[in-house]
């Protein structure tokens, strides 16, 4: 599988142009998911230039390498006017509605074969059947919202 991943807000906390620290689990699932299941990892990012480069080393210090950065292959050459769309078959990137789930659980759906996000509810269990405490953003934020007001559960 062609799995494309944003780099800002999914591999390391947001702190753009700078480079935030990493978030848990993020770099060795991705190792894992490059290394043990053979799938080709993407780096998909609106970084350039510099600040690319400073992305790419630090992946690197961590022993992530891409098999492609911002292209479908190592051999592409980027023209100005071409799209920068990506032909993958899975996006890892913080902008999806409701934000990303935890790297663990992504890593149970890549494993599995399954990149339904509707299926997410099936992967949110650990091996006991005891769910992950883990709701997506908007849940979270509606929730606050509520307490805020004077709601409770």
């Amino acid at each position: 599988m062609i799995i494309a991943v944003d780099f800002d807000g999914t591999i390391v906390e947001h702190q753009y142009p700078d480079i935030g620290r990493q978030i848990p689990f993020a770099i060795n699932v991705l190792k894992k998911l490059q290394q043990e299941e053979r799938h080709q990892l993407i780096l998909w990012t609106v970084r350039e230039g510099e600040l690319l480069e400073r992305a790419l080393d630090y992946c690197e210090q961590q022993g992530l390498k891409f098999y492609a950065v911002n292209c479908n292959y190592p051999e592409e050459i980027f023209e100005e006017g071409m799209s920068r769309k990506i032909n993958a078959d899975l996006y890892i990137d913080d902008k999806n509605c409701g934000g990303i789930p935890d790297w663990g659980v992504m890593y149970r759906m890549i494993k599995s074969g399954i990149n339904d996000i509707r299926c997410l509810d099936d992967f949110m269990f650990e091996d006991d059947n005891i769910p992950v405490k883990k709701k997506n953003f908007l849940i979270r934020l509606g929730e606050t919202w509520d307490l805020i007001r004077g709601r409770k559960y």
